[in-house]
């Protein structure tokens, strides 16, 4: 009786526990989304704008977030940057999660040799560093958000292909789709009316995982030099700019443009861990990235 209560006692914890981190994460993303609407209509940034007396100020009540080394306010572009992010990493999930669900559905359903074919294009581009091939993709073009939109979108949709393409395996061995096609229905029908509403969830799934890796490989980009312009507000370009500064001790134009990537991130992976749990909880690790 003992060991029940203390077992019970542990899953109300355990359901506690993950409905807290789902509540945090899920008010720090809607404060974030908020924040990189909002405040670009009611605060416009000179991108241009420089005030040499007031570089590397501390943060203070006029400047929260202090500025940067030529005496922009960290905080009102700290926000532009993510607004930048934001919009790289959902523009890009969701074309890769197309493209993906496209792929991974085609695969699953055609089988034979059109699944050989796609699922040996997935392994070619597997094969290459995804750092690497946005590198490649980007230095094509001139720097701009579309550039480094494309370099993600190559690089991200490969894990949506499997995923999706393990999903509708696993479902053409149901009956109700071998029902389907016993009553004569063709390839296309079974694959839009029953496959592809069954594996959206994954799908959907994997387009949320997907935003965090795309903002972490935006500012990567940006870091390096390859992504956005340097003087345009993204918050790999603030990083890059502020080395400099933290070798001389100031640790604020460091600081804050690396927590605006990392909490934004992790409280969109949070929702995407309950999402996972509710939606499989037996097999929690099949649908990581």
């Amino acid at each position: 009786m003992g060991d029940r209560m203390r077992v019970n006692r542990m899953r109300v914890n355990r359901v506690r526990g993950v409905r807290m981190r789902t509540g945090v994460s899920a008010a720090v993303t809607a404060a974030v989304v908020l924040a990189a609407l909002a405040v670009p209509f009611a605060v416009p940034l000179d991108e241009q704008a420089v005030d040499l007396a007031a570089k590397l100020q501390a943060p203070t009540w006029a400047h929260p977030f202090g500025t940067d080394e030529v005496g922009r306010d960290l905080l009102l572009r700290s926000v532009y940057g993510l607004r930048v992010s934001l919009f790289v990493g959902v523009a890009a999930a969701l074309a890769a999660t197309v493209i993906g669900t496209v792929v991974g559905a085609a695969a699953g359903a055609l089988g034979g040799w059109a699944d050989r074919v796609l699922m040996r294009l997935v392994d070619l581009f597997s094969s290459v560093p995804h750092l690497l091939l946005g590198i490649f993709v980007v230095t094509m073009f001139r720097p701009g958000v579309w550039p480094v939109v494309a370099s993600v979108v190559v690089t991200h949709w490969l894990s949506t292909a499997r995923i999706v393409r393990a999903e509708v395996l696993s479902l053409r061995s149901r009956p109700y789709i071998d029902a389907a096609v016993s009553g004569g229905a063709s390839r296309w029908r079974v694959t839009v009316r029953h496959l592809l509403p069954a594996v959206l969830p994954q799908a959907g799934l994997a387009a949320v995982l997907m935003v965090p890796h795309a903002v972490w490989h935006e500012s990567a980009l940006s870091f390096l030099g390859l992504g956005l312009p340097t003087h345009q507000a993204s918050l790999g370009n603030m990083v890059q700019s502020a080395r400099g500064s933290l070798l001389a001790g100031d640790w604020w134009p460091t600081l804050f443009p690396g927590l605006f990537i990392i909490v934004p991130t992790l409280a969109v992976a949070g929702l995407a861990g309950a999402w996972r749990e509710r939606l499989n909880p037996r097999h929690r690790s099949e649908l990581t990235l």
